[in-house]
């Protein structure tokens, strides 16, 4: 994948996040949607990874929906903007999840077997977006102790990451058997 692809994942990825942090802290939760559409359909048009790009997003979607969800129904985090029901994730952090799946085999590509190096990404950037979020755009808040709520979405996201990939890779292999074997 050349640099100017890569570098246009980024940034794309990056007006998703911030489109989805500016639309829920401001009584917007669809921009951040919107942006995503946009991202994902410009990501599988251009991306040359379609079904790739798929694949990882019926992995990386449930599973971040749920942790998050697990997040808020916990009490531990509250998202502005919390439709249908604030125990759940909001469709807001849904597009974030999509869009972050259309990172992983483009901008984040370099994570693929990487363990240690997704883990630690996902240690770091995980509880920094969320750190973020409710700093600068009031999109979500901590309903625990701050240091608390970090620490579980460090280990969560520094679990989840590697997971995603290694189940992606699982899917990957036994969609390529059963495509050799029909």
């Amino acid at each position: 994948m050349s640099m100017w692809r890569k570098a246009a994942n980024v940034i794309g990825f990056q007006l998703v996040w911030f489109g989805c942090m500016v639309g829920a802290g401001n009584g917007l939760p669809w921009l951040g949607p919107l942006a995503c559409a946009i991202f994902v359909i410009a990501t599988l048009a251009a991306g040359g990874q379609r079904r790739a790009d798929l694949r990882l997003l019926l992995v990386a979607l449930p599973l971040g929906i749920a942790l998050d969800s697990a997040f808020a129904w916990s009490g531990w985090l509250r998202y502005a903007e919390a439709w249908p029901w604030i125990t759940v994730a909001p469709l807001w952090i849904a597009a974030l999840w999509a869009a972050f799946a259309m990172t992983l085999n483009h901008s984040m590509a370099f994570l693929r077997g990487r363990f240690w190096l997704a883990a630690t990404l996902g240690l770091i950037g995980g509880p920094l977006a969320y750190w973020s979020a409710a700093g600068a755009f009031d999109a979500v808040s901590f309903g625990a102790p701050v240091a608390w709520v970090l620490i579980a979405l460090a280990l969560a996201w520094g679990a989840l990451i590697p997971l995603i990939f290694r189940l992606d890779a699982n899917l990957a292999s036994r969609l390529h058997h059963e495509g050799n074997a029909a």
